[in-house]
This record gives C-alpha cells, structure tokens and sequence, in this order.
C-alpha cells in the first residue's frame, strides 16, 4: 500500500535519496547478516535503489519504504544464489524464508526481514568491515562513505577529490578484498573490536578534518562532508557508550564544527581566529561537545587522543576571546597530547600555544627544532607557523620569506590568500 499517487520520477527520486541516506547502513547491515555476504549485501541493496526509483514513481512511496527495499533487496539475493547454484543449501533456506503471499505487483512493504533488536549490532559489525585492518585507508574512507554513510559514488569522488572511476575502483576492489580474506560480518570479540576501533575513529576523523579544513580547492570548509561525520559519530557513540575515545571524538568535532559559521566571511574568505564574531559561534554545537565530553571522562579511564583535543577545543569554547583563553592549559593538554599521541603537528600546535602563554621566543626554539629534524617537510604548517612567529619577533624579511614559502606549499586557495596577506602587510 503506498502513501498516495504517483509521485512523479523527481519526487521518487527525492524519496529515494532520504531515504538511502538515513537507513543505509541499517539495511546494508540487516542484509550482510541476512545473506552472510558483505559485497552481496551492498549490490543487492544498490539493485533495489535502483527499483525503487523506477517503481516508486510509477506506483507510489510505499507506507514502508524501509521493509520495501529489504524485501526487494532480498529478492535480488535469492536470485544470486540461484544464479551461483540451483541446489545451494543456503539459497534453500532463503528462499524458503520468503512469504508467498507477496503480490505480483511488488514487494510487500510490510515485510521487515530483521529483527529489529539486533540493528544496532548490524550497523555497528557494518561499520567495523568497512574499515577492517585488511584494507588500505583510502579504501576504508570510500567504503565507509559508501556502506555506512549511504552516499553515492559521484559524492564520495567530490567528497575525496578522486575521479568517479577511481572511487568505484577502491569500493570493488575493498569489497573483492574483505571476501577473499574471509572477513565475517559480525562483531569481533571484545579484545579485537577496541583494537579495530581506532581504525573506525581514525577513518571518521579524517573524514571529519577534511571537511572542517579542506587540503585542497577553492573553500575553505566543506561542511557536508564534516556533517556527515559528526552523523556517523553520533551513531557510534550510541552503539559503544562506554567508550570513552568515541565519545572524545564526538566531542571534538562538535566544538570544531561550532565555529564553521564564524570562520569563513561574506565571499567565503578564510577568518582567523583571533578576527572572529564569537557571537556566530553554534552554542548547541558547543553544548553538545561539552556534554560528550563530560560523558567522555565521566567513564573513569582517562582521556585518549581525541578527547585530549576535545579538551582543547573546549578551552577556546569557553574563552570570550584569544586572550582570555587559558593558554596555560592549552598548553598542558598539548603537551599530554604528545606523550599519548606524539607527531610533529601536535608539537607544532604546541608550539602556537606556547608562544600565546610565554611569547613567541621560546616557541621559535620548538618549531627551529621541528624544522632541524625535516618534520613537516613540504607542508606549509610550518613555515606558516614559524612566519607568524618571526613576524612577532620583528624579524620581519625573514618573516616574509616564510609566509611566502607557506603559500607556495599551500594546496587550498583560501589558506593561501590569507598567508599572502599576511606576507603583504610585512611589507615588500
């Protein structure tokens, strides 16, 4: 039974997409456990999209669009099976499985193929296969944006600055990959899911940094892709609660993403810091992070990386301005940061701290050391860094070159005409 008439292909479509976006990868999972087969489950789910664009605008949404694409979905997998063999025992059980009373028109929209206490288990199994430790990272980002986050191919290609061909490629390829080694769609035991949920988390903060702060391209921020993490986190955050690092992650991109409206002007120009209208800043944003937060380190076992930085954002959260931010904290929580974490970009960030709480000197030393060692070589952070702290020791030629040397290295249009104007009003 449908909703009403014939909607018409664009209202089917609108249907179709709202849909897929919102239930992805409860369907995908339902039907990777139904199936026993990851790559057959997401083909099969993509066959019954592709139905329901057709049939829903020739018939109607149906009242349940949800159990329509399951049962659709099923279908195409029975006949997989029949295809791969007539007297496979598996193929036997599925097709007893489906009810006869269905109609010939179509699928029954009522007909909900999965237990509905056990979706949370699918989604979460779903998200631990896309990003399982066999696989590359950039296969893990396209099948985790696809399987999980239900987008398209075309919009992980502009979401990942990647060809459309080269996405698909990765995605089959993950998908032929995870089958030949025998990866089971199920939860790994205890011991082996915290192992593998750094790999979860690392996949949706990169997913998250990218659209917070775009490496390459004319914009800045790229806020659907940052969204569609902070969506993916909130999910995982649900299905893990006692985890502290999910909820640190959750936290750290609220705060991050508070500040979005602010940090960008009227034609899309980058706005620092130190020049922005606190007053944009999104207090829901800010009240969400501080609450996953506080749930973060109300489970008793520390802060992990993530929820370090989370501190920090929340520090800048609660400051009225870059002055009145406590510095001295940053500071420390950089410096935890670094045993628990070390990488050059957390020295270099503490560095930028330590010149706001001690003066720009003794954070040159760090940032000399860093650039001594080659770290960071051929990224413009730390020539920006190092101008930026020239130029308050009035060291201004130096300072220029630096700044200069940044915006050559800088691949985002954005950045760069922010590091020219500073480079600029140095004089020439």
């Amino acid at each position: 039974m449908a909703t009403g008439g014939p909607p018409g292909a664009e209202s089917a479509r609108r249907a179709v997409e709202a849909v897929w976006r919102i239930e992805a990868a409860r369907i995908v999972g339902a039907l990777a456990r139904y199936t026993g087969d990851f790559a057959l489950a997401e083909d099969v789910a993509q066959e019954a999209v592709a139905e329901a664009l057709v049939g829903w605008a020739r018939d109607g949404v149906p009242a349940n669009p949800v159990g329509w694409l399951l049962t659709t979905a099923r279908r195409r997998a029975v006949d997989s099976f029949r295809r791969r063999a007539a007297l496979d025992a598996r193929y036997a059980v599925l097709a007893g499985q489906l009810a006869e009373g269905t109609s010939s028109g179509g699928p029954s929209s009522d007909d909900l193929p999965w237990d509905p206490d056990r979706v949370d288990d699918d989604v979460l199994a779903l998200m631990f296969v896309a990003c399982h430790p066999v696989l590359s990272p950039e296969a893990r980002l396209a099948l985790t944006l696809r399987v999980v986050g239900g987008l398209s191919s075309e919009e992980i290609a502009r979401a990942l600055l990647a060809p459309v061909p080269t996405v698909q490629a990765r995605i089959t390829r993950a998908k032929k990959t995870i089958a030949a080694a025998g990866v089971p769609f199920a939860l790994p035991p205890a011991p082996e899911r915290r192992e593998r949920l750094g790999a979860v988390l690392n996949v949706l903060y990169v997913i998250f940094t990218e659209g917070s702060t775009a490496t390459t391209g004319d914009q800045l921020l790229r806020p659907d892709l940052a969204y569609e993490a902070i969506r993916l986190a909130r999910t995982l955050a649900a299905l893990l609660p006692t985890e502290p690092e999910v909820h640190g992650l959750l936290a750290l991109c609220e705060l991050t993403a508070a500040r979005f409206p602010a940090r960008t002007g009227p034609d899309g120009e980058a706005v620092l810091l130190a020049d922005q209208d606190r007053r944009r800043w999104d207090r829901s944003a800010i009240r969400r992070g501080l609450a996953a937060l506080g749930r973060a380190s109300a489970l008793g076992r520390g802060l992990g990386p993530y929820g370090l930085q989370a501190s920090i954002a929340a520090c800048h959260a609660r400051a009225s301005s870059v002055p009145e931010t406590d510095w001295a904290r940053v500071v420390l929580l950089y410096e935890a940061l670094g045993r628990v974490a070390p990488s050059p970009v957390v020295e270099l960030n503490r560095a930028v701290a330590v010149a706001m709480a001690d003066g720009p000197q003794q954070a040159l030393s760090v940032v000399d050391e860093l650039a001594a060692a080659g770290r960071l070589a051929g990224s413009y952070l730390l020539p920006s860094v190092r101008g930026e702290l020239l130029a308050r020791l009035g060291r201004t030629a130096e300072a220029r070159a630096e700044l200069d040397l940044a915006a050559r290295l800088c691949r985002n249009v954005r950045e760069r005409s922010v590091l020219l104007r500073k480079a600029d009003a140095l004089g020439r």
